[in-house]
């Protein structure tokens, strides 16, 4: 028997994409390297779901249907180059290479080169959802070449999450890195709600809340606006209690975040660009800071801020409330703009509407938001997305919480990096004169890079230390 599609990598990922493939109605060959074990740890339970499961290489190449369609589940960056390097020899012209790891857009753009001259078809697959996404139904963010897509489409919209409107959360997205571009912005924005998230539960924590009362706060905000799958499993994770002490599990679980450096690519990219990120930028410095653990507990005794306790105010769940609606659109703002930006770039023709409507199901960012995101994203946006009909009055009627909860944070010592750059940038965004006229005086009096003048066109210099 010739089976339909192969996986290679059989990590969380892999397993749970390959069953799904499997569970769709499609015919799967699974490899993995000897010497990890996945292989031989899988097998029972693949087998069971008519999966060829095996280790060997030539094995699992030759019991697939020609022209080959090769899902790899590896490792990002040099591993997935040894991998592809160690298939290439043996694929024919025609056979199609889909990277569903988080790979760099950069990386994925050689790969479509190199490959498409040895006559391989590729595709960079955005993957996003999780070990249970994958499993379920993830959102895929698709790019590479249209030939490889017209060959892998089938495959892979079978196995997508599905929207209410019965459409599948996967869509080719262009040429090149082009999908993979889309899924580390995505990644970026995730780690923008992700710390806007953990800034109000430090704010309710400093207030004195117990983590069952913010499971509470958590779970009624996860009723209205805020509804999303980041604040469901923010109240999730807040109610589990730990099996060996009986304190809330959050309360034992160490203080570093770890970082798969999407976010830092998100923030690299768009200054290559020209193109701010700041609240993305200060949740992947947030990161960092956590990081530092041990530079954190020496400060923690040698650096003052202000004495607790504090009262916590009627307002503050409103606050709170409004403060995450407020940056979470400000994030996706910023998230849109750096696509916008790299379309143009790259000339990609990005649909952005459509780039909203593939994170509805399936992605980490499902939220009551995307339908409304993608609806003003389908006309020109002088403005970005925060000037959308649909938005601006909402930023403008929420914003005395959002400030208020900015100015507590403050007040109580409470970082809130992601809370004040949303506010900043919105700030930013809507001022009619920016600060940045004495900027380019100054730029002009120690370097004569010159400044332009709103009365007249033209390059100007200026001996502006003159008595």
């Amino acid at each position: 028997m010739l089976y339909d599609a192969g996986v290679f990598g059989l990590g969380v990922m892999g397993r749970s994409l390959a069953l799904n493939f499997a569970s769709r109605g499609w015919k799967i060959a699974a490899c993995n390297r000897p010497e990890d074990g996945l292989a031989a740890a899988f097998r029972t339970e693949g087998e069971a779901e008519g999966l060829l499961v095996t280790e060997d290489l030539t094995q699992w190449l030759e019991a697939l249907k020609k022209p080959r369609i090769l899902f790899l589940m590896v490792t990002a960056g040099k591993a997935a180059d040894a991998v592809i390097g160690e298939l290439l020899p043996r694929l024919s012209p025609g056979d199609c290479l889909i990277d569903g790891g988080n790979s760099f857009w950069r990386d994925t753009q050689r790969r479509c080169g190199e490959l498409e001259e040895k006559g391989i078809l590729f595709l960079g697959c955005g993957v996003s959802g999780g070990e249970s996404g994958a499993r379920k139904g993830p959102s895929m963010m698709v790019g590479g070449s249209p030939e490889a897509w017209a060959l892998a489409e089938p495959l892979l919209t079978s196995a997508a999450a599905v929207a209410e409107d019965g459409k599948p959360c996967c869509g080719y997205l262009g040429r090149g890195g082009a999908g993979h571009f889309v899924k580390m912005v995505h990644n970026g924005i995730e780690y923008g709600e992700m710390g806007l998230l953990c800034e109000a539960y430090g704010l309710l924590r400093s207030a004195g809340y117990p983590a069952r009362r913010m499971a509470g706060v958590f779970e009624g905000w996860n009723q209205g606006r805020l509804r999303s799958y980041l604040t469901e499993i923010t109240g999730k994770i807040l109610r589990k209690t730990d099996a060996d002490t009986g304190l809330p599990l959050v309360d034992v679980t160490l203080d570093e975040a770890g970082q798969k450096r999407t976010g830092c690519w998100t923030v690299q990219e768009a200054l290559s660009m020209d193109v701010a990120v700041p609240t993305i930028a200060q949740a992947v410095f947030s990161r960092y800071i956590s990081a530092a653990r041990p530079a954190r507990l020496a400060a923690s005794r040698l650096l003052k801020g202000p004495r607790g306790p504090f009262a916590a105010g009627d307002t503050l769940e409103a606050d709170l409330e409004e403060a995450l609606f407020c940056g979470r659109l400000v994030t996706y703002a910023q998230g849109f703009a750096l696509l916008a930006a790299a379309s143009r770039e790259m000339g990609w023709d990005l649909p952005l509407g459509e780039i909203a409507l593939l994170w509805r199901e399936g992605s980490i960012l499902r939220s009551s938001l995307l339908e409304e995101m993608a609806a003003a994203l389908e006309t020109p946006l002088p403005a970005g997305l925060l000037g959308a009909e649909t938005f601006a009055p909402v930023l403008a009627s929420a914003q005395d919480g959002w400030r208020r909860t900015a100015a507590l944070g403050a007040a109580w010592g409470v970082p809130l990096p992601c809370t004040l750059s949303a506010l900043a940038y919105y700030d930013g965004f809507r001022e009619e004169r920016s600060t940045a006229n004495l900027l380019q005086a100054q730029r002009d009096c120690f370097g004569a890079h010159t400044y332009r003048r709103v009365d007249k066109p033209g390059a100007f210099h200026t001996l502006w230390e003159e008595a």
